[in-house]
């Protein structure tokens, strides 16, 4: 699986990564089109415990999702693994149980614990140095050498643009297989990033956030290789339910909103009723009665 991310980042330029909150939207995603998904940390949050990005989200709470996503998409998976929940040795621990849970890359920070979004402002980040110490973990704890480590690093927020290019660096000498300088906020500075750490780049393109949006086509030129999108589909499906709400509390019922919602057979499609429906009848008690 994880061979197959590899062989994506390298087809496509860049390749387009969405994030799913959930396993629906990952079904949707791929219904779609997308070759790869990124399992977002803050869209699990704000999905699942309806908190902002703060860093509340568990490694339990995480492990859980992959496993509910992996099981109904089989196309690699980026993990948003936030701080790693812990020291090098804990992220050791996650790598672990996220591989084992289906994920095919693994993405760290260098922020301190409680993190925040990485468009958020008041962010710290930890010495380079314990980061690096956490890829190092992270290399070591994965049991197949195609497993990614993604390495962020928030610290642009703080010291600027070169201070995260250097640890963009720093990250990649320590084995990071893709490197992802966390909210440049300039066009410049973009490219510097790309143009001064060769290596595999990650654009995150947060609409209303710090950094200036993109078309896929000027991520290319801009020599990034994966364009994220971490919570554009959650943030879809919030103005959807805002809107079905909205009429519902309006007018008391559904009876004109068909154009507002997905319709019956769409919803039964997306979550392959009909694939357990033909499950029922093949395993029916009826097909294995014994003739007297």
């Amino acid at each position: 699986m994880t061979s197959d991310l590899v062989t994506l980042i390298e087809r496509h330029r860049p390749l387009i990564l969405p994030g799913v909150p959930n396993a629906l939207s990952a079904r949707m995603a791929v219904d779609v089109g997308f070759e790869a998904l990124y399992v977002t940390g803050a869209g699990l949050t704000n999905t699942n415990l309806g908190m902002p990005d703060l860093g509340f989200l568990s490694l339990p709470d995480l492990v859980w999702q992959v496993s509910a996503i992996s099981e109904v998409v089989d196309v690699p998976l980026v993990v948003d693994a936030d701080t790693g929940f812990g020291n090098a040795v804990n992220v050791q621990h996650t790598v672990r149980r996220l591989e084992r849970a289906g994920a095919a890359a693994v993405q760290i920070e260098d922020q301190m614990s409680p993190k925040k979004c990485g468009h958020f402002e008041g962010k710290e980040v930890v010495p380079a140095e314990e980061m690096v110490g956490k890829i190092h973990a992270a290399v070591d704890a994965r049991r197949s050498s195609e497993f990614l480590v993604v390495a962020r690093t928030d610290v642009a927020a703080t010291e600027g643009i070169g201070a995260a290019i250097d640890r963009a660096g720093r990250y990649a000498e320590a084995g990071a297989d893709i490197l992802f300088v966390e909210a440049p906020r300039s066009t410049a500075d973009m490219r510097r990033v790309t143009t001064e750490v060769p290596g595999v780049h990650v654009a995150n393109i947060v609409e209303g956030g710090l950094t200036p949006a993109q078309t896929r086509a000027e991520l290319d030129d801009l020599g990034f290789s994966i364009g994220l999108y971490a919570n554009a589909a959650m943030r879809g499906a919030m103005l959807g339910m805002r809107r079905i709400l909205d009429h519902l509390s309006e007018h008391g019922d559904t009876a004109d909103a068909a154009h507002l919602i997905a319709s019956w057979d769409e919803r039964q499609t997306l979550v392959r009723k009909s694939d357990y429906d033909a499950a029922e009848k093949r395993y029916a008690a009826e097909n294995y009665t014994r003739e007297s």
